[in-house]
């Protein structure tokens, strides 16, 4: 928001709408696609937090990230078990970030153009 030029906001008031619909209708589609981008990375950081989940998680309470390890033995891997839980791990990054696709578009194309 501090890079957004004061004058965008400035001219939408002239105009005569309020400071809540400047940043409604100026501010918030400007920063928006940043804002996706944080929402998403955040999201998908919490979600492959293993270290965390390691130490501070009982047994019988544990997170996808803490199972793959011990599906894992010393002399065999089940791979069929590593594989759905890979699957599942990964089905909500994948769609949010379908979901929130747009924004993601709209914000690499938005500098592209010039005028």
């Amino acid at each position: 928001f501090e890079d957004l030029p004061v004058e965008l906001e400035e001219a939408a008031v002239i105009d005569g709408t309020t400071i809540f619909g400047a940043f409604r209708r100026i501010a918030l589609p400007l920063v928006g696609p940043g804002l996706v981008v944080t929402a998403l990375f955040s999201f998908i950081f919490t979600w492959n937090e293993f270290m965390f989940a390691l130490l501070f998680t009982r047994r019988d309470v544990r997170t996808l990230t803490i199972i793959v390890p011990s599906l894992v033995g010393g002399h065999e891997i089940l791979w069929g078990q590593v594989a759905a839980v890979g699957v599942v791990a990964i089905i909500p990054n994948v769609l949010l970030a379908l979901l929130l696709q747009r924004f993601l578009v709209r914000g690499l194309t938005l500098g592209a153009v010039k005028g």
